[in-house]
Parts: structure tokens; sequence; C-alpha cells
């Protein structure tokens, strides 16, 4: 079992669930639709300074779809450059 999150602009959360929900049949999610904080180059914090949002899809799933995953998910960052789309995957002891 791995934990997976993905972190991307708010405007990514359409495009990164339904290509996730396509190539994985399966894929159950929850979503934190407004992630505020700081990453390495920008603020998104959701005001008039930092105006912009994250978005964070957690999904706890099979080994065994790790691959798709990361396909779609390098996929879309290779696409999308700026929208500083992150994967992090916790696997289970």
């Amino acid at each position: 079992m791995i934990r997976v999150e993905i972190f991307a602009n708010q405007s990514m959360e359409d495009l990164l669930l339904n290509n996730l929900e396509a190539a994985i049949p399966d894929f159950y999610y929850s979503v934190v639709p407004l992630s505020h904080g700081r990453g390495g180059e920008t603020r998104k914090l959701g005001t008039t300074t930092w105006p912009e949002t994250n978005v964070i899809i957690i999904s706890y799933c099979d080994d065994g779809v790790l691959a798709k995953i990361e396909t779609v998910v390098n996929y879309i960052k290779e696409k999308h450059k700026a929208e500083g789309i992150k994967l992090f995957v916790l696997h289970d002891r």
C-alpha cells in the first residue's frame, strides 16, 4: 500500500484527475482544494499579493498502480512546467 500526494497549481486539478481516472479505473482519492503555502519559487496564499492557490490530491492505493500514476503525472508535468506539479509517494513499512 502506498500514499500518493500530488501538489499542483489549482488550475491543474481537473486535468490531473480526469487523466488519472482514465488511466486507473479504480483510482480513489481525496482533494484538499485550497492549499496555501510557499514553494521553491513562489508563494500561493490566495491573497491579492499572492493570488494563486494550490490543490493537493491524496490517494491510498496498491503499489502496482504507482507506475501508471507516475506516467500520468510526469506527462502533465512536462506539458505544464510552470504549474509546480509535484508527486510524493510514501510506502507502507
